[in-house]
This record gives structure tokens, sequence and C-alpha cells, in this order.
């Protein structure tokens, strides 16, 4: 199976968060994480990187976004500028105008659940 080093974008260390969840699958499916989001702690041995800091990752091929609309505005150059292949806006993150410049760049965009996909082994 090809891993898929995933930036999990709202990261929580709070295990009733939809964040966490995809983050406890996508170690259980072996894709490497990079969590990052302004809650600090770790989730599954990954420290949670500070979003504020818009953290350097390298070689990413998909972000997943836990931020709801109002929230990427601020970190939307910061999102891009990972050059992922592709983002998936879990559901409550849906985000148009987002997608739109991500297409321009190349990258693919999916309005999906990352834990659906998980399990449907579409990820």
């Amino acid at each position: 199976m090809d891993k898929k080093k995933t930036v999990i974008i709202g990261a929580t260390p709070n295990p009733s968060r939809y964040a966490f969840l995809a983050a406890e699958r996508l170690t259980s499916h072996h894709h490497p994480i990079v969590p990052v989001g302004i809650k600090q702690g770790e989730v599954f041995g990954n420290q949670i990187l500070d979003l504020r800091e818009k953290p350097s990752v390298d070689e990413v091929d998909t972000v997943t976004l836990y931020l709801n609309p109002s929230n990427q505005r601020e970190w939307e150059e910061y999102i891009l500028s990972l050059q992922p292949r592709r983002i998936i806006f879990n559901p409550g993150t849906e985000n148009p105008e987002l997608s739109t410049k991500a297409t321009e760049q190349g990258i693919e965009t999916l309005n999906a659940c990352t834990l659906v996909m998980l399990s449907a082994s579409t990820f």
C-alpha cells in the first residue's frame, strides 16, 4: 500500500474530535501524519505543530482539513504553500474559494470525509 504523508490541519489531542479520529485511523493504516493546529499536545506519538508558526513540511501528499471555512482564510496561503497533491475538505470545511485556488495550482481537491475514505479503501 502506498504511504501518503498527511498533514492534519486542525489537529487536536481531544479524543472526541474528528481530527483526532483521523490521526488515529491514518496511523493505523500506516500513513505518516503531521498534526498541525493551535491546540498543544501529541497525537499517536506525533507532537502537534503550532499552526501559527506555519511549520514547513516536505513531500506532503495530502492535507486533510478540520477547520471551518471562516478559520481557513487566515491559513490559505500556508495550506497552499505545503504544495500537497490533494486537499480533503472534510464535512463542514468545504470552501469553494480555497478549492478553486488549489485547483489553479494543480492541487486535487475533494469534498469528502477522511474517515470514510480510509474505511472504504479510497484514501
